[in-house]
């Protein structure tokens, strides 16, 4: 239906389930002893679980849920780690209609209650603690501390993961398993899937946007459904019967949503699922986990291969990665070093690599090469997927690039794009349609497209930074930085960084007569990772007098991009003090000597 752009919908009318669609039909099919995931913890914990039981325990938590109040349309929150009970929570959710805000679990409990609160979650299902690198840090009683008396959350259901010891709020707090028993002595491991609109919301997912308040993202279930399961099968040219596919993302992010849970399951594929780090306990883990189960096909972000290569060639050297036929890059473009890498060293030079771009907003994957079809160029995107429209726009006229550089949006509408923005229809539309009318999609990337129509993304046009695949509002972190009682003043940008893509680089006013030192450095980056996560903290921090202001008071992020990347300063006339510019280049300069 596009009778009302930009809000489109999918096979009006429909009714479906994904939790149906990716488990129930396979296990009636005969495929419920095939191996849905095989779970690896960081500790060498191991589970091998197959469809038939997959459905067992998302059909009981399912029954739980609706036995804790729970109903169709509720919004439930999801804070867990790595772990299976993950997949089992979402699948749950979808099979009642629920929808789920999933929230990462390298986020802070103060972004887990924000969201909760944008979201007016009914319940939130998190976990007693998590494992990272050897160590365990409490979870639940975190999320204790900040969600305080939050009016629409009624139920906090607790996975007992690693033993770690939490206060249960009495009338609140259920734990995961005992429900899980509770609703199976009671017959609720024969909870059938609520038949859905096609356009039920099926998740909502919080995304940084250009100001502190992140923007709720809603996908809703057909459409997305017939666009993860496409894309995952073709982009990857899955074989379900013999293939064992790993993506080594978070479920936290949209990319585990399209590419760990709803794309692999909904194609009935095998999938590996690892909960600790890339260099934990070791650097070649990923190598040893490849070789123990024959992964065919791996997903994973150009942050990490940087890492790989970092850490050197010797780690998966040590390990037969034979079964390896298709390799597969997501997150943020892939810089050329990084591609051929990947392929001589991880694809010995026989396998595919199919560099992906897209979106939470997006759904599902845009721009792609297809293996075996698609000629590849190391850092192109190369082409559209069959059926989207995506073309380069001059920025000037707004008129298609034949051959250069421009404003990447999409022309058409796909299944699996975002319905809205949670609650703010408003803000839906001004900040993906305004600029050029509200059947252009303005992704928010500038792109070029070479002599022979590839197009190449370059990166963010907005002030949203992409720090190892990770999108975070410049906003949201300056906000978080100013929260600290010392600092009066701070502006973030992204810097060119060849280990995570961008990384944060942050110019910060003190008050009053305060002196930055190592300390303050160290005391403002831990603030940041209280209120967002670690993954958040400001790479640098640079000590500024005063920050480049226009006369109406508008920090110009542009000046301070162009000289942290030590490029010509353009027209400064328009500033309130022009002479700002050439401490902040003196302090730069300095900064960068002390660290080569």
């Amino acid at each position: 239906d596009d009778s009302n752009p930009p809000f489109y919908k999918r096979f009006v009318g429909g009714k479906i389930n994904a939790s149906h669609n990716c488990l129930d039909r396979h296990v009636e099919a005969g495929r419920g002893e095939r191996v849905a995931l095989h779970w690896r913890g960081e500790e060498g914990e191991e589970r091998d679980i197959t469809y038939a039981e997959l459905l067992a325990e998302v059909k009981c938590f399912a029954s739980a849920l609706k036995e804790q109040g729970v109903c169709k349309g509720d919004v439930v929150g999801i804070y867990l780690p790595m772990i299976p009970e993950v997949v089992v929570a979402m699948l749950a959710c979808a099979r009642i209609g629920a929808p789920h805000n999933v929230v990462f679990g390298g986020f802070s409990a103060e972004a887990v209650r924000e969201r909760m609160e944008f979201s007016e979650a009914k319940a939130l299902i998190t976990v007693d603690g998590a494992a990272r690198k050897g160590k365990t840090a409490p979870v639940k009683d975190r999320v204790d501390e900040v969600m305080g008396e939050l009016s629409t959350l009624e139920t906090i259901v607790v996975v007992r993961s690693k033993g770690t010891p939490c206060e249960m709020k009495a009338g609140r707090d259920v734990y995961y398993d005992e429900i899980l028993a509770a609703a199976e002595r009671r017959g609720g491991s024969d909870c059938p899937a609520e038949p859905l609109d096609a356009e039920h919301p099926l998740y909502i997912l919080y995304t940084s946007g250009s100001t502190a308040k992140p923007k709720g993202i809603l996908h809703t279930t057909g459409g997305y459904l017939t666009g993860v399961s496409a894309t995952h099968r073709y982009v990857f040219d899955l074989k379900p019967e013999t293939d064992v596919y790993w993506c080594a993302a978070d479920v936290g992010w949209v990319t585990g949503h399209s590419y760990i849970v709803y794309g692999p399951l909904a194609n009935g594929a095998t999938s590996v699922m690892w909960e600790g780090a890339p260099d934990y306990p070791n650097k070649g883990v990923w190598w040893g986990l490849i070789e123990r189960y024959k992964v065919s096909i791996l997903y994973c972000a150009p942050t990490a291969i940087r890492a790989c290569i970092k850490w050197g060639a010797q780690w998966p050297e040590q390990h037969d990665l034979s079964s390896l036929r298709l390799l597969g890059s997501v997150g943020e473009p892939i810089n050329p070093k990084a591609w051929l890498w990947y392929h001589k060293v991880i694809g010995g030079e026989r396998c595919p690599i199919v560099d992906t771009w897209w979106q939470t907003e997006t759904g599902a994957i845009m721009i792609t090469p297809l293996p075996g079809i698609t000629a590849t160029k190391p850092g192109s995107a190369t082409r559209p997927f069959p059926g989207v429209q995506a073309k380069v726009l001059s920025e000037s006229s707004g008129e298609p690039v034949s051959e250069g550089q421009g404003l990447l949006v999409l022309t058409h509408p796909w299944p699996s794009m975002l319905r809205t923005l949670y609650k703010e229809e408003d803000r839906f539309i001004a900040t993906y349609f305004e600029r050029f009318g509200n059947e252009t999609y303005l992704v928010g990337d500038a792109a070029r497209v070479d002599s022979d129509g590839y197009i190449w993304v370059i990166g963010r046009i907005d002030d949203v930074v992409n720090v190892s695949g990770h999108r975070l509002s410049t906003a949201e972190v300056e906000s978080a930085i100013v929260a600290h009682p010392d600092v009066a003043e701070a502006a973030v940008i992204g810097q060119h960084d060849e280990q995570s893509g961008q990384a944060i680089v942050a110019f910060v006013t003190l008050q009053g007569d305060l002196q930055g030192d190592e300390a303050e450095i160290e005391s403002i980056r831990e603030g940041v990772a209280e209120r967002i996560g670690k993954f958040a903290r400001p790479k640098r921090i640079i000590w500024a007098d005063d920050l480049p202001k226009t006369r109406s008071g508008k920090i110009m992020r542009r000046l301070l991009r162009d000289i942290a990347e030590g490029r010509a300063l353009g027209d400064v006339t328009t500033l309130r003090d022009p002479a700002v510019m050439g401490e902040l280049e003196g302090r730069v300069k300095e900064l960068q000597a002390q660290e080569s």
